[in-house]
């Protein structure tokens, strides 16, 4: 199985995450053993975390990074056990699998979570949201950017607007686990009050950092609440002077950082962000339309049937009837492609999810991934309805 690079040869890897990670990010998780107190490691963790603030465009001097050894699973436990207090209710905006998550984390922290649902393949309407913030005051609002179990696209500037015009004093809270690096997110401009991701999607670096971003307004809420936070490791309280020495170059401990990832998440974004990331969100974009085109012509409908609704990073794919993921997953993996099953519970045995982000997406156009995926998945269909006699 040929690939374009200097790692060892095998399938290439489209899910909506982990994604391929460029060469350069691989050798750095081969970098030698380093003190995590030490000023090679310390001043490497600093660029990375002010790194972020471009990553997230945000100015704001008192808006804070966080890197966290965990999955980005961890970033709902560090909304839920420092922004919100037991009994605070909070607004979840369901767009697919992760706002029932999200919406459960709240809960086993003492909140009141209340899911606002849409139907598969769309998000919820602003004339809905609207009612909902008037009629009850909510501590904070969530939405999934991108949600991967359904491909679904939410408008954050968008609700950002109507927030701050029904009620300014509700925290939002982008989940942006499956966008972060690959659709439009300006932290500032948009009045975001925390953005959390991971390293192993759009960002180009293997699993194991929760990333975020919280606003000023946010981390004094958090300085304010009248409870302790409902965790230990997940706790703001005991992670926060860690990044601020950390940014500033100074050692600092509470738990040991994994430190051949945070080389890696270095060398990621320092990739990242070589160019404008207006163009790596355009060139998202541009490779997310020729994706969702060849689909169409092969006669399939994704779960997001309105562009609108669409995400750049992902695409999910309803199978032809009659077929499902066992089928067609395995005659992908011996054209060298992995895609990624369904997830959403209601639907799980009716599609496929392709993730197109990152290296695959931005990297040499020698590369040829996409174009790869795209003639394993018409190959991979016409062999599978052939063998049902279909053909």
């Amino acid at each position: 199985m040929a690939t374009p690079s200097n790692q060892d040869a095998h399938p290439t890897l489209l899910i909506p995450g982990p994604i391929e990670v460029s060469d350069e990010v691989t050798r750095s998780m081969a970098k030698h053993a380093q003190s995590h107190v030490g000023m090679p490691f310390v001043t490497v963790f600093g660029e990375t975390l002010t790194m972020l603030r471009d990553l997230f465009q945000t100015k704001n001097p008192k808006s804070q990074p966080f890197v966290i050894a965990g999955s980005g699973t961890l970033g709902w436990d560090l909304v839920a056990a420092n922004l919100v207090e037991p009994g605070e209710d909070v607004l979840v905006l369901h767009t697919g699998y992760f706002a029932d998550s999200f919406a459960d984390c709240f809960q086993t922290y003492g909140a009141k979570p209340t899911q606002l649902k849409a139907p598969i393949g769309q998000r919820p309407q602003l004339p809905e949201v609207e009612k909902a913030l008037k009629e009850k005051k909510y501590k904070a609002i969530t939405v999934t950017h991108v949600d991967t179990s359904t491909g679904v696209l939410s408008k954050v500037a968008a609700l950002s607007e109507l927030v701050q015009k029904v009620s300014p004093e509700t925290l939002l809270i982008v989940d942006g686990v499956c966008s972060i690096g690959a659709e439009e997110l300006h932290f500032d401009d948009m009045k975001v009050d925390v953005a959390l991701t991971a390293s192993q999607k759009a960002i180009g670096c293997p699993p194991g950092l929760s990333i975020m971003m919280v606003s000023e307004r946010a981390m004094d809420i958090f300085k304010n609440r009248k409870s302790s936070p409902g965790s230990y490791y997940a706790s703001f309280k005991n992670w926060l002077p860690i990044m601020q020495n950390y940014e500033a170059k100074k050692p600092s401990y509470f738990a040991t950082p994994p430190t051949q990832l945070v080389q890696a998440l270095h060398t990621a974004l320092t990739q990242l962000l070589k160019g404008p990331i207006s163009e790596r969100f355009e060139k998202h974009k541009q490779v997310s339309e020729r994706v969702k085109k060849t689909v169409s012509e092969l006669g399939l409908k994704q779960l997001a049937s309105d562009p609108d609704n669409q995400a750049n990073a992902m695409t999910a794919i309803y199978l032809p009837d009659n077929m499902t993921p066992p089928e067609i997953l395995p005659k992908l993996m011996e054209r060298g492609v992995i895609f990624a099953g369904g997830l959403h519970k209601e639907i799980a045995t009716k599609y496929i999810r392709f993730g197109h982000m990152g290296v695959t997406v931005t990297g040499d156009e020698n590369r040829g991934e996409v174009d790869k995926a795209l003639k394993a998945l018409e190959e991979g269909l016409a062999e599978v309805q052939k063998a049902k006699g279909q053909q």
